[in-house]
């Protein structure tokens, strides 16, 4: 009998990850022969531990916090979303054997925020806090549904500044750092922090919330993050968390791996999100 094909997400730490799940509830539907594990790799284990996986027969590997900047140098080539970003969260190896790096966060993103929870971008203000490889990920996707403004807030301010900078030809687009944010409100703010593994909520006032403001933590958990619970305890009309995204980020690292593009309603439903 053949052995299956392996995948995996990889992180720092890692045991609170839904993906294994999630994958193989992908693989069951489109029955696909496949294994996919979550593995915490040491950051000085990262890139040998990555080589050894693509060189010992793995197909794919799913990137998380904080390895999304550190490995954009590693594959043989990155698509556009990559590219744009400045960052990954799927390796995929090819029929050549080369590498390829892609980014699936900002289109898993921006499918939960319209399609599932109904949200208008355009000509809406946006503030995304944080300025990590996270953020990068979303920021062209969600310039591409031409907001009125994203405001990339941060506590060094200098690299909301940078992220901003890049970002500029792609739509309006500004930096501001978490005391900045006073008297300013926001339709919809976006949590790519790191801040939610550590149940800490980033240093930001509660005037940025507006009678229809909604939260939106990228970070998920079995009980609500610290984010959405500050969200939901000062006034946000919807406070939600970021399984939503991570199925469908997860559908489209699927489908580069396998060609085949999974429904994600049912694993929506399996795992108890809206």
């Amino acid at each position: 009998m053949p052995t299956p094909d392996r995948y995996a997400v990889i992180g720092h730490p890692i045991a609170h990850s839904r993906s294994p799940h999630i994958h193989r509830l992908f693989a069951q539907q489109c029955q696909q022969y496949m294994i996919y594990s979550a593995i915490d790799v040491p950051p000085e284990q990262l890139t040998s531990w990555v080589a050894r996986f693509f060189a010992t027969d793995g197909r794919g590997l799913n990137v998380t916090i904080p390895y999304k900047q550190a490995l954009l140098t590693m594959p043989s080539r990155l698509n556009d979303r990559a590219r744009k970003a400045g960052a990954l969260n799927t390796l995929a190896r090819d029929s050549q054997g080369q590498l390829l790096g892609d980014n699936t966060d900002g289109v898993g993103l921006v499918r939960d925020l319209t399609e599932h929870l109904g949200l208008t971008i355009t000509a809406h203000r946006l503030l995304l806090l944080g300025a990590g490889g996270a953020a990068r990920g979303v920021i062209a996707p969600l310039l591409e549904l031409m907001p009125a403004q994203l405001t990339i807030a941060n506590r060094t301010i200098e690299r909301a500044v940078a992220l901003a900078s890049a970002f500029a030809p792609l739509g309006p687009v500004r930096a501001a750092g978490l005391s900045d944010l006073h008297g300013v409100t926001f339709d919809l703010i976006i949590n790519a922090t790191a801040a939610s593994l550590t149940s800490e909520v980033p240093s930001i006032p509660a005037s940025v919330l507006g009678r229809q403001s909604t939260c939106y933590d990228m970070a998920y958990g079995e009980a609500d993050t610290a984010f959405v619970r500050w969200a939901r305890e000062h006034g946000a009309a919807r406070a939600c968390m970021g399984l939503g995204m991570l199925i469908e980020q997860a559908a489209e690292s699927f489908y580069i791996w396998r060609g085949v593009r999974p429904n994600t309603a049912g694993v929506r439903a399996a795992l108890g999100v809206a």
